[in-house]
């Protein structure tokens, strides 16, 4: 996470030298960073509810749910996190929130109409581990991170279509980081986004072993892996910038067995997962 800012930064500081900015462009950068990361951190569980059409559970209708919830909150010594569910039958679920004070799990109604109970605990434990775990903040910052280091790419190329590199000509030194610029300017975004994907991928793996922990039997995540690796419907509510939230991938993409094409994995393999889970 601290790499991950430190090659923010410096990528923020080329953008500026070639600019003839100088440090100033860095400042812009971090006051940036700042204002977008409040802005998420306080609001960003709200947008992602409404981008995925959740409701808030009910606790007649959704009994095991809340149940489950409830047992494994104490146990896992964090208050019980608002509930929601997304009405697609579709298998899946995700956290969401910036701390166990403020945290919310979501599930589809597929995966609580099809999980039995034991299998149902497994998943929440994992939901929850990612809360206790505050993975639920660290990816929240780096996906913020991630959108606006995109952002300042855009906009140098942008500055440099309209002129806005004559600044570091009449500074005198021109060519090396303009050059240098206009390179990470375009491979940047895309390296920064297998960054926030192996992280996502890393994290995962994590909230397996912790909600295994957590229940103590970690065969019923492993069961409700293979439940979830069978389902191939396509959770309609889910987006692109939402996707590595979900316990597996909402998009359910073919895994086409080339290692470059798991560098943009949103999620590590299942049976990987599974194997992991029954070697504990």
């Amino acid at each position: 996470m601290v790499c991950f800012v430190l090659v923010f930064v410096g990528i923020a500081w080329v953008f500026g030298e070639a600019m003839g900015y100088g440090s100033g462009y860095v400042v812009f950068a971090i006051m940036l960073s700042l204002i977008i990361n409040l802005g998420s951190y306080f609001w960003g569980d709200k947008l992602i509810l409404t981008m995925s059409g959740a409701r808030p559970a009910d606790r007649n209708r959704d009994f095991d749910f809340f149940t489950v919830a409830e047992n494994l909150s104490i146990a896992a010594g964090i208050p019980k996190p608002k509930l929601y569910v997304i009405d697609d039958t579709a298998m899946n679920a995700f956290a969401t929130g910036r701390d166990p004070q403020h945290a919310i799990v979501v599930a589809t109604s597929g995966i609580l109409e099809r999980l039995d109970r034991r299998e149902l605990e497994g998943v929440i434990a994992h939901e929850l581990s990612h809360i206790k775990n505050f993975d639920i903040r660290v990816l929240l910052i780096v996906t913020v991170l991630v959108g606006t280091l995109a952002f300042l790419a855009d906009w140098f190329l942008r500055s440099l279509w309209w002129g806005g590199g004559r600044r570091r000509e009449d500074r005198g030194g021109g060519g090396v980081m303009l050059i240098i610029g206009i390179v990470l300017a375009i491979i940047s975004p895309l390296l920064a986004t297998i960054i926030k994907l192996a992280i996502s991928r890393q994290r995962e793996y994590l909230a397996d072993a912790s909600g295994a922990l957590l229940t103590r039997y970690p065969e019923e995540l492993a069961k409700a892996l293979e439940k979830l690796s069978g389902d191939r419907e396509v959770l309609e509510a889910a987006t692109n910038a939402t996707a590595h939230l979900y316990i597996t991938n909402p998009f359910k993409d073919k895994n086409f067995g080339a290692w470059f094409a798991g560098l943009f994995d949103t999620h590590p393999p299942i049976q990987e997962r599974i194997k992991r889970l029954r070697a504990m």
